[in-house]
């Protein structure tokens, strides 16, 4: 098996968590130190963006992973 497919579906699976934590701000994630530092320095919406981009990041590289 190779590791590529498996690296894939792992970014996969975290770009769909950091997006998820972005739309559900659950407490327990979203007050945590370093969480609270980027809203902070950001702002509220500005580290929703950052949540969203960084989650389609990783999608585009978990699907470019999958079809390499």
């Amino acid at each position: 098996m190779s590791v590529m497919p498996l690296l894939g579906t792992l970014a996969l699976l975290y770009a769909v968590l950091v997006i998820e934590i972005a739309l559900k701000k659950p407490s327990s994630m979203w007050n945590m130190k370093k969480i609270r530092r980027f809203r902070n320095s950001l702002g509220e919406k500005r580290t929703e963006i950052f949540f969203y981009i960084w989650g389609a990041a990783f999608a585009i590289l978990g699907i470019w992973l999958l079809i390499k």
